[in-house]
Parts: C-alpha cells; sequence; structure tokens
C-alpha cells in the first residue's frame, strides 16, 4: 500500500508541478549556469547507494560576498522547491515520500548500532525528524526520530507527516540552524562538528 501510495501521489505531483520544475530549472540555468541538477550519491534501504536528485542551490565556485550559495539558492532551500527532483527518485524506487532522510555515505561506519536501523526503511522526501526540528534539532535527536519512525510506521502517520510537512513548508519552519545556511557534518557520536556544504 504504501509503494502504490507513493507511486501514485509522485506521478501525480510530477504532472501538476511541471510548469513549476521547468520554470526552476530556467532560473537556475541563467542564475548559475549549469548543471541544473545537483547529483549524488546516498545510502538507502539497507545501506544500498543510490543517486539523488536535487535542484542546485550551490554555485561552481566561492561567490562575490565569500558565499556560495545564491539568492536563488537561499530561496530553494527555504521553500524546499530543491527537494522536488526526488520526485524521480520516489518513482524508481529508490526513496518513499515519508522515510528518514538520505544522507552521506560517509556517515554509514559512524553510526551506532541504534541510529543504522534508520535504513531499514527506505529514506523519504520528508520524514518524522523533518516535523520535529528538522536542521534546528542535534543529529541525535535526528537520529531517535527516524528510529522511531521505523518502529512506529503506517499509513496514518505517513499521512499526518505528509501534511505537517506541507504546513511547514508554507510557513518556513526549522529549515536551518540560526545565522546558517547549511547543517553540520556529521562526524560521530563523540566528535566536534565542522560544516557540511551541500548536502541534506
Amino acid at each position: 500500500m504504501k509503494r502504490a501510495f507513493d507511486i501514485f501521489v509522485s506521478l501525480v505531483a510530477l504532472v501538476l508541478l511541471a510548469p513549476l520544475l521547468v520554470l526552476i530549472s530556467l532560473l537556475i540555468r541563467l542564475n548559475m549556469g549549469a548543471p541544473v541538477f545537483y547529483v549524488q550519491q546516498r545510502p538507502g534501504l539497507h545501506g544500498r547507494l543510490f543517486l539523488i536528485r536535487k535542484f542546485r542551490t550551490m554555485q561552481t565556485g566561492e561567490g562575490d560576498d565569500g558565499q556560495r550559495m545564491t539568492g536563488l539558492g537561499r530561496l530553494l532551500r527555504r521553500t524546499s522547491l530543491d527537494e522536488l527532483p526526488e520526485l524521480f527518485n520516489v518513482v524508481m524506487g529508490d526513496m518513499s515520500l515519508v522515510g528518514p532522510r538520505p544522507l552521506l555515505p560517509q556517515y554509514l561506519p559512524l553510526y551506532s548500532t541504534q541510529q543504522a536501523r534508520r535504513h531499514e526503511v527506505r529514506p523519504g522526501i520528508t520524514g518524522w525528524a523533518q516535523i520535529n526540528g528538522r536542521n534546528t534539532i542535534s543529529w541525535n535527536e535526528k537520529f531517535e526520530l527516524d528510529v522511531w519512525y521505523v518502529d512506529h510506521r503506517s499509513f496514518l502517520l505517513d499521512v499526518r507527516i505528509l501534511f505537517s510537512t506541507i504546513v511547514k513548508t508554507v510557513t518556513v519552519q526549522g529549515v536551518s540552524q540560526e545565522g546558517r545556511a547549511t547543517v553540520d557534518y556529521f562526524t560521530g557520536n563523540d566528535s566536534a562538528p565542522t560544516r557540511e556544504g551541500d548536502a541534506p
């Protein structure tokens, strides 16, 4: 039921949002040049790697103000519109609409046994952690929420998460930590954070 729901909603969304997808692609091409999409390997179900697709929000080099993030990129991040191409990943079976966010491959050996359980389900465009703090909470809190979802997942919970995601996207809640455009790298449970670039 979950997989059928994922495919149906994603296909409908892609059809309805096609004009917006084309507009964003053109704006990125004019504002930042090629490529339009940001493609990177991410671990999916059981840690298997796949290629995630997002709209590009970073310049290839450093910007005039010393930042790689452009004004358009900040807008796409703030409104979560950069995530829309992940609907193609859902249709292809790499992702689900709802599940733990797919993070970076280099995090795999850093997880505790409990944290690694987040890979027992397909990663999602949105998830329990995204509606409960997203990038304003710590990595450990995110992982605890991810594992909670794995243990309590259901169709009704997915619907609740999707509805809450729409509300939080419209009201722009929890996108980033105060004063930061990106999140810190996860460097292990006992390590000090470093800065993360064009990542989750």
